[in-house]
């Protein structure tokens, strides 16, 4: 025994460069792994081969071997069981991922996208799709050109939009989901196809108009006993409505003491309609197109008007027969004139017309459109040289899109002087 531990003792003091062949390090491995597994209580029919586990369970400190046999779920009846961990964030290569960043951040850069583009972005998931449906994407949104937008109109209505331009559209009936009123300042329907009973659903929800143009379309009393609730309305464009009475009309005028702008011509109106109106517009208004009433606008209306407004700047009286020279002196009181039409007044003479010049001396723009032949045209603009003659052939009061505007230009998709952020098409 001591010649044993004299060698061992030996071979263990050896440097590392003296030790034997690997055959021989490898005998002295299993031996020493023998003796240590006879300690250790492991099986006799394992000496001649060592595993992996044993291995290291017995190169490990004894406290691990401990905590390793004493695992419950594990190791219990010998049955090894594979522990799933929690998963961990990937984080992003660059040190910066879209879920870290606030919303403000986010928002900040949707609002730089189209709206085919955010349509898109809100179907990525459901943080992106809360974000893309709040209510400061969606300030301005211009929907022409979009068929059978019902369900659209609803979706956009709800996202707190102010500014809305689809003129031309085809709308269903609208069911709203909630009876909270609705935020829009600008609304544009113009010769859209909506129901009388989807129209109301929109209008009685407003409070807060201020630009509103439902040109060419049936209303009834109760779209303009809404109406009148929007107190701040400045320019409103009612041109060729009808389906409301005249009892109803002067409410909403008298309620509406704000309105700079009216564009009232031809509607479905009587003497009774016409009477409403003059007799009950407020002295804001300085730009009234009240044109197109053959038989129902007399000379007593138009001294009405006169009295009730005298700060107008921009007056149509186009297609009203009944008047004639005699309304001159009256008009004369307009001290602020600077464009007056009266085309197709045909009980208007030529010789009166010269007159204009002294008789409203600020006049600058005179539409007499039916009223003056071509031939006469070049000696009444030599009698009125500072009037620009027949260059205005449409009205353009109260409407958001002038109809002057080129066809397919960028300004034809304007809406009072400005354009939307959202909208159909290339932007």
């Amino acid at each position: 025994m001591s010649t044993d531990r004299s060698t061992d003792m030996s071979t263990d003091s050896m440097p590392l460069q003296d030790l034997p062949c690997l055959s021989l390090r490898g005998s002295m491995l299993s031996q020493r792994t023998n003796k240590r597994r006879s300690r250790c209580g492991v099986s006799e029919g394992l000496d001649a081969e060592c595993t992996p586990t044993e291995l290291i369970q017995m190169c490990s400190p004894r406290h691990k071997l401990q905590r390793l046999c004493s695992k419950d779920k594990e190791n219990d009846c010998g049955h090894f069981v594979l522990a799933r961990r929690s998963r961990r964030k990937k984080e992003s290569s660059s040190g910066v991922s879209w879920d870290s960043l606030p919303d403000e951040l986010l928002l900040r850069v949707l609002v730089c996208l189209p709206l085919q583009d955010l349509l898109r972005v809100s179907t990525v998931c459901r943080r992106w799709h809360r974000l893309v449906l709040d209510e400061s994407l969606w300030h301005s949104v211009d929907l022409e050109g979009l068929t059978h937008m019902g369900a659209a109109l609803q979706q956009v209505l709800n996202t707190g939009v102010r500014r809305l331009r689809c003129p031309r559209s085809f709308v269903e009936n609208l069911l709203f989901s909630t009876s909270s009123p609705l935020q829009l300042v600008q609304l544009d329907l113009s010769s859209s196809i909506i129901p009388t009973s989807a129209l109301e659903s929109v209008v009685c929800q407003c409070s807060t108009l201020e630009y509103l143009s439902l040109e060419g379309l049936r209303l009834s009393d109760a779209i303009i006993n809404a109406l009148a609730m929007n107190v701040n309305l400045l320019q409103l464009n009612l041109s060729g409505c009808s389906g409301f009475s005249a009892a109803a009309l002067a409410d909403m005028f008298t309620s509406c003491c704000r309105i700079e702008q009216l564009n009232i011509s031809w509607c479905e109106f009587s003497s009774d309609h016409v009477k409403s109106v003059v007799s009950n517009l407020s002295s804001s208004v300085t730009h009234l197109n009240i044109s197109g009433y053959r038989e129902s606008l007399s000379l007593d209306d138009v001294k009405v008007l006169v009295g009730r407004c005298p700060h107008i700047q921009t007056l149509d009286l186009s297609d009203s027969t009944l008047l004639m020279a005699d309304s001159f002196p009256v008009l004369a009181q307009l001290k602020n004139l600077l464009h007056l039409s009266l085309s197709r007044c045909y009980h208007i003479h030529l010789a009166a017309l010269t007159d204009l010049g002294t008789t409203f001396p600020l006049l600058c723009l005179l539409d007499v459109f039916g009223l003056v032949h071509d031939g006469h045209l070049p000696s009444l603009k030599k009698e009125l040289p500072r009037v620009s003659i027949n260059s205005r052939p449409f009205s353009s009061i109260a409407r958001p899109t002038p109809a002057s505007r080129l066809a397919g230009s960028l300004t034809e998709r304007t809406m009072w002087g400005s354009g939307c952020r959202l909208r159909l098409g290339p932007q």
